[in-house]
């Protein structure tokens, strides 16, 4: 379960939130949403995207795929999955992480 600080002044106390269960073995190389704190959930949309599918026909006229092929031709940008803000200045560690 994550524990959270409250940032007020005066005396502090911990509260507990399950909002989390996971513990963040690195916070230092982790994407976290500065807007909502999320640092689990993300989108990436590709604009302008080229999508070649080929088929075979078979004996009874229905058709089966073969191969997908995707081109980007326009901007790739990533969001926040919980607020859906435009994190795109994070895209570039996004993709280093990519596994």
């Amino acid at each position: 379960m994550t524990v959270i600080i409250s940032k007020s002044k005066g005396p502090q106390k911990a509260k507990r939130s399950s909002i989390h269960t996971q513990v963040n073995p690195n916070p230092g190389r982790r994407i976290i949403c500065p807007h909502c704190g999320n640092e689990w959930n993300f989108y990436q949309i590709a604009e302008e995207v080229k999508l070649t599918t080929r088929y075979v026909q078979n004996a009874d006229g229905s058709f089966t795929p073969l191969t997908d092929d995707s081109r980007i031709l326009g901007e790739v940008k990533l969001y926040c999955g919980e607020c859906q803000a435009d994190l795109s200045e994070f895209h570039n560690r996004f993709l280093e992480m990519l596994f």
